[in-house]
């Protein structure tokens, strides 16, 4: 999962590209990368870090130009502890290319040995990023044919281009001398929105990196859709896929997306909120109301769906928890001991919310369950009678292959086991899970236009269709695992998560 942006102005952009960066950080915090272009030259810094850590003023001073793409990266295949993988990636021919891509592609694999071996191109690391770039090249190389590059030319490329990669993919690209092209996966599985200002035209992840700069939302990009946009800020866009359908990842709704953006003509916030009100539903079958005295968010982006639930069944709604933003990475070898000193560290209870009280802890999602079953013993420390739990997500049974790093099966606290023995790994006195088609719903009737969404990590229906066990396995093998790195997370390393 990663955020990008890019800008084609009529002023220098590398001061908004920065801007556009942080407010995209929450999806990404191990690398960003500015590049500009001016007189048909590229101009590019990138490195490991936050975006305030890897831009310094001699570094934005070496960004010139009116046209640019930006990059926050949370990598899920390849190798994440090498700078050389943060992004943008360049290649040289045909004009000139740079590529910011979000997303995973299943095919990476088979797609590198074709590169090689019919298409002569050379891929330098292990990221999926940069086969999807050259695949790009060589299409518009063999689109143009040496003549100038021409908007249609970059149309029949990318048409192309759906046609050989399987998988998720936003992208953002910049050709040297003729403008920045974005498209989308023929699903629209990860998010694209395009936005205007004075002058400006500008595309990124989510609407809060227009709105937060001064840019209106005007669109989404359509699933399968091609945008380009010339250096005189002139817009072309074309359909490209054969049979495009929107089928949007449900955990952006769930988890990903800042709460002040609006995807696919959906509120991140509202969905919350409705998943709290379906959830009130499933938790009134569970425990009765009269039985719990306090509803308790677990920071962060479960507060939506926490407050909702509680105004719904007529219950106090308090902060119990208070989460240090400062901890970030700590760097520290994992294991269970360490990740609960990790934990602790994280959050810190307000003891007189728990004591002596039955409280429901609503959290927004509950993967491996480690995190949570800390989490639940930190409350009855506090001193709470009884501890309940509810997820404004279904239990997480399958893992993500689409751009959202997520354990193995087997690291899957809900995979091939039963809501109880879920609770009793858990250790709290009852857990309410949100179900599939009640979370499908509750987000879904925001806009009836979505007939589907990915869920798989839910349900284990793989949108595109092509994924097969050996698939996932594969997949898996290459997957980043966080415990082998040193990051004592389990799971997303954001900063609004319970793991």
């Amino acid at each position: 999962m990663c955020g990008i942006v890019g800008v084609v102005s009529s002023a220098p952009v590398n001061q908004l590209i920065y801007d556009a960066l942080l407010l995209l950080q929450h999806r990404g915090q191990d690398a960003a990368g500015i590049v500009t272009q001016q007189e048909r030259k590229f101009f590019m810094h990138k490195a490991k870090g936050m975006v305030r850590d890897v831009f310094r003023t001699r570094n934005m001073r070496s960004l010139p130009g009116n046209c640019g793409l930006g990059q926050v990266r949370y990598p899920t295949a390849g190798n994440a502890y090498s700078e050389e993988e943060a992004q943008p990636f360049y290649v040289n021919a045909p004009f000139g290319i740079v590529l910011v891509h979000n997303g995973n592609l299943t095919n990476a694999q088979a797609l590198k040995t074709e590169l090689f071996s019919a298409d002569h191109r050379h891929i330098n690391t292990e990221s999926d990023s940069e086969v999807l770039l050259n695949v790009l090249a060589h299409e518009i190389e063999k689109a143009t044919r040496g003549f100038p590059l021409q908007p249609q030319d970059v149309f029949d490329a990318v048409r192309r281009v759906h046609l050989r990669v399987k998988g998720s993919y936003a992208v953002i690209a910049m050709i040297a001398g003729h403008g920045v092209l974005a498209f989308r996966d023929p699903f629209g599985i990860r998010p694209l929105c395009l936005g205007r200002g004075e002058g400006t035209v500008l595309i990124a992840s989510e609407s809060v990196a227009l709105e937060g700069t001064s840019h209106k939302l005007e669109r989404n990009v359509l699933p399968g859709e091609a945008v380009f946009i010339d250096l005189q800020g002139k817009l072309h866009a074309q359909q490209c896929a054969q049979n495009p359908v929107l089928n949007p990842c449900i955990f952006e709704y769930v988890y990903l997306a800042r709460p002040d953006s609006v995807m696919d003509g959906i509120s991140v916030y509202q969905a919350r909120l409705n998943l709290g009100e379906t959830l009130a539903q499933r938790v009134i079958s569970t425990v009765p109301p009269n039985e719990i005295d306090v509803v308790i968010p677990i920071p962060e982006s479960s507060r939506p769906s926490a407050a909702q639930l509680a105004q719904l069944l007529g219950l106090p709604y308090r902060e119990g928890f208070v989460k240090n933003r400062y901890v970030g990475r700590t760097f520290i070898m994992p294991g269970q001991s360490v990740r609960k000193k990790s934990v602790r560290q994280k959050l810190n209870v307000i003891a007189s919310e728990f004591k002596g009280r039955n409280v429901l802890l609503v959290d927004d999602s509950i993967v491996r369950g480690t995190t949570s079953r800390e989490i639940v013993q930190m409350a009855r420390d506090a001193g709470a009678r009884k501890v309940y739990m509810a997820s404004a997500a279904p239990p997480v049974r399958y893992p993500n292959v689409y751009g959202i790093d997520m354990p193995t099966p087997d690291e899957l606290v809900a995979h091939n086991r039963s809501v109880e023995e879920i609770r009793q790994l858990i250790g709290c006195d009852a857990l309410i899970y949100q179900d599939v088609d009640g979370m499908k719903k509750a987000i879904g009737s925001l806009n009836p236009n979505i007939t589907g969404f990915d869920a798989s990590c839910f349900d284990g229906v793989y949108v595109t269709g092509d994924i097969t066990v050996a698939d996932i396995a594969r997949l898996n093998a290459n997957r980043v695992n966080a415990d082998e790195g040193s990051e004592d997370n389990s799971r997303l390393a954001l900063p609004n998560h319970e793991e």
